[in-house]
């Protein structure tokens, strides 16, 4: 299926699997390249330099297309542009519209800049800044989200913009990509149904979560970092959103203190990112830390395997979704059924 998307990025299908941190790591993004879709390196829980040994180690395991995911709004943002743009990557992907300036940067390079954005007045900033197509999550997508519906927010962006549309939240099939194109988007991007494969590193007890969820087990709450989060309700979400601001600013000192560790970031630099996450926010200071340590809490649970004492992000799918495909199984399932979709609208006499 060719689309605006799969010509500029080489992919075979109009697919993305999104940049999960510490779930998109190397194999998962080989796996997702392999099958046809184009995978992203989530790179916001790496170092430098683990993100150009991950960039290395997926370019040495597929020849497909592949991109990095950014924290446009990281203090060594430059560094990490710096690496993609040496080591080769085909895309470049922001989890917050980048500055005019790293756009420039990336295209005058050769890479394809796709940031992903949750409103209409974003992907018109960034389209105007010379971005090559942009995601747009609606409020079902999983983690950081919005208030405004898929089904709202994409037709507003499709008229609004000039370059491909890529539509996410609330997608994990056929019948859903069929309705993105309708739309008028160029494909649609996938986190939790990608999360959920085989071929995910996430842990088999966490995954397990995830399957038993229902649609009513999927909630956005506040507590974590005081931004929307979309993710699955557990005992500690719950016990999150109970907890005075002492309680809560205690837990998110000892979690920085976590991540600080396995980042390699100084207090002022994890201070300083916290401090841009906060977008004109009003948020205290005990959600500053955990903006910028909200990391450890998710790692607790998608590389530990802990769900009792970390984070699920998730979208809205986590509750229709029963299976745990390998990601060519996936790719192929939604490709198949999309067409089957539109062989059964089209029907076999002139429309």
């Amino acid at each position: 299926m060719e689309t605006a998307l799969t010509r500029l990025t080489g992919v075979r299908y109009p697919i993305v699997q999104t940049g999960m941190g510490w779930v998109a790591g190397p194999r998962l993004v080989c796996a997702a390249a392999d099958a046809g879709a184009l995978g992203i390196l989530a790179s916001a829980t790496m170092t430098p330099d683990e993100l150009r040994a991950a960039v290395r180690e997926v370019r040495s395991r597929t020849r497909a297309p592949f991109g990095v995911n950014l924290r446009a709004d990281a203090g060594d943002a430059r560094d990490r542009v710096r690496i993609i743009v040496e080591e080769g990557v085909r895309v470049a992907s922001f989890a917050l519209a980048p500055s005019r300036e790293l756009i420039a940067e990336l295209k005058d390079a050769g890479v394809v800049v796709v940031p992903s954005v949750g409103a209409r007045r974003h992907a018109e900033k960034v389209a105007d800044w010379g971005a090559d197509a942009v995601i747009v999550q609606g409020g079902e997508g999983g983690g950081h989200t919005g208030e405004v519906a898929t089904t709202v927010l994409l037709p507003q962006v499709v008229d609004a913009v000039g370059i491909p549309v890529v539509a996410a939240g609330g997608f994990f099939d056929g019948r859903g990509l069929v309705a993105a194109l309708a739309y008028g988007a160029a494909g649609i991007a996938m986190g939790t149904r990608f999360l959920l494969t085989s071929d995910s590193t996430v842990p088999q007890a966490v995954k397990a979560r995830y399957l038993a969820a229902t649609v009513r087990d999927v909630t956005v709450t506040t507590a974590v970092d005081g931004l929307p989060h979309r993710m699955l309700r557990t005992e500690l979400v719950a016990s999150m959103e109970g907890a005075g601001r002492t309680r809560a600013l205690a837990r998110a000192v000892r979690r920085a203190a976590g991540f600080r560790r396995l980042s390699g970031l100084t207090w002022a630099q994890m201070i300083r990112d916290g401090m841009a996450l906060r977008h004109g926010r009003d948020l205290t200071w005990s959600q500053t830390l955990l903006a910028a340590n909200t990391p450890m809490l998710l790692r607790a649970a998608m590389v530990e395997g802990r769900a009792d004492l970390g984070v699920m992000a998730s979208g809205q799918v986590a509750g229709v979704i029963e299976d745990l495909p390998s990601c060519a199984e996936l790719v192929e399932g939604v490709m198949r059924e999309a067409d089957e979709t539109l062989r059964t609208l089209l029907g076999p006499g002139p429309l």
